[in-house]
């Protein structure tokens, strides 16, 4: 082994090693917020979507159908904004923002792929497009939830908000119809005004939960208070 060789190879085993460390690292994050069953929830949403779509359904059904799976699969990843480690994940430092940032915006993509795929080719109302901004929106009102009242009770946010939602969506049949861009679901679309809304909602969410997390930290912190 020459003497150059000898030098380089220090260098190569730190580099892989820190390769291996940050890939453990992100499966661990992934584990404790529950990832692989948060994608799941939204394979098993999108499939129901798929199979709901073969049924004929009268204009309004069809408008609340998506709105109902998308719901959905927001709920599953806000929950993912609570760590079953606790305080002990505080350990990755500087890297847990990017770390719960980059699994959010996987997840969200995951979720708008599935359930676009499963509307391909099918009478899904709104299309790509509004699935995407109704999507982000009630991605963001879930973890707006999660980091101000705790992940635990990330649902109640887009449960919430689809209750409405399907009252503004009613209201547009029967009258008076609501019209406030912050009711995005009853808006068409390519509404502007809708799209700024839900996408304003998910950027906050995205932050606060980056840089903060969710409120409640697992339960090492329970058992330590």
């Amino acid at each position: 082994m020459t003497g150059a060789e000898t030098r380089h190879r220090p260098h190569s085993v730190a580099t892989g090693g820190a390769m291996r460390a940050a890939l453990r690292l992100a499966r661990l994050h992934l584990a404790s917020r529950r990832a692989p069953a948060a994608l799941a929830a939204v394979a098993a949403c999108a499939i129901g979507l798929r199979v709901a779509l073969r049924w004929q359904w009268e204009a309004y059904g069809a408008l609340q159908l998506p709105l109902i799976f998308e719901t959905g699969c927001a709920v599953a990843i806000a929950v993912t904004a609570t760590s079953l480690l606790g305080e002990p994940e505080r350990v990755t430092g500087r890297w847990l923002p990017f770390l719960r940032l980059t699994t959010t915006l996987a997840l969200t993509v995951a979720a708008v792929s599935a359930l676009a795929a499963a509307g391909a080719g099918a009478h899904l109302a709104g299309g790509t497009v509004e699935v995407l901004r109704n999507l982000v929106g009630l991605v963001g009102i879930g973890l707006l939830c999660a980091a101000l009242f705790g992940g635990a009770q990330a649902w109640a946010g887009p449960t919430t908000y689809l209750m409405i939602a399907l009252y503004a969506l009613y209201t547009q049949w029967h009258g008076p119809a609501l019209t406030t861009p912050w009711l995005w679901p009853a808006r068409p679309p390519h509404d502007l005004g809708g799209a700024l809304c839900a996408g304003v909602v998910f950027v906050a969410g995205v932050v606060l939960i980056a840089v903060r997390g969710a409120r409640d930290t697992g339960p090492e912190t329970a058992r330590s208070g």
